[in-house]
């Protein structure tokens, strides 16, 4: 497994900006969006593309477009989809699924309440948008899911992740060859007892939507 904390000024003055209690939940969104694509950019440097020849004004030329079959984004039900304008707007041809998880606060485990995926991902390179890596349990659910169906490439894009969170991905597939990365604007310091990185941002749904 690969992870990439992106060291760029601009993730860094936005992710400030999202930590701050005092920003609201439209200013939240639209520097989640434009963070999202950023990471994203860092995300995509290995996205698979085919020659093409296109014709310009004056002449033919050679240049690449993305291959087949078309990557599938993957957001995280609820605060997933404050990530999805981001990541489409770099891969605007790109098809998106939609899986739907919860973390049971007890027990910090993962369970699916919703899926929308082809059911044959053979040969698909896979992004799956969560903003908070914090236990693990919910990415690993996911990822393993889009194996399960075939998939052979997953990179994770996530605002912020736990080093815990890390540890526990690494763990559930050591033994997995195809290739995954997580790609994030930081590692943060811990999780608390709740489960909750920190410093963190919050509860990012939450401060995307609101509290329901």
């Amino acid at each position: 497994m690969q992870t990439l904390a992106v060291d760029h000024p601009l993730v860094a003055h936005k992710l400030t900006t999202l930590r701050d209690v005092r920003t609201d939940s439209p200013t939240f969104r639209r520097l989640a969006d434009e963070l999202v694509t950023l990471l994203a950019y860092e995300a995509t440097r290995d996205v698979r593309v085919a020659p093409a020849t296109v014709a310009t004004p004056l002449v033919e030329t050679d240049g690449v477009q993305l291959a087949s079959p078309k990557p599938l984004v993957v957001p995280i039900l609820r605060a997933g989809l404050g990530m999805l304008d981001g990541m489409t707007r770099l891969l605007p041809t790109a098809e998106v699924g939609f899986l739907g998880m919860i973390r049971d606060e007890g027990t910090l485990q993962a369970q699916t309440y919703a899926t929308r995926l082809p059911d044959d991902l053979s040969g698909r390179q896979c992004y799956v948008l969560d903003p908070m890596l914090a236990t693990g349990g919910t990415l690993a659910a996911a990822i393993k899911l889009l194996f399960d169906r075939g998939a052979d490439d997953v990179t994770a894009i996530c605002l912020l992740a736990a080093p815990e969170g890390l540890k526990y991905l690494e763990e559930a597939f050591a033994g997995t060859s195809a290739p995954i990365r997580v790609v994030t604007a930081a590692i943060d310091s811990h999780l608390n007892e709740q489960g909750f990185i920190m410093p963190g941002l919050g509860d990012a749904g939450d401060r995307l939507y609101g509290v329901v």
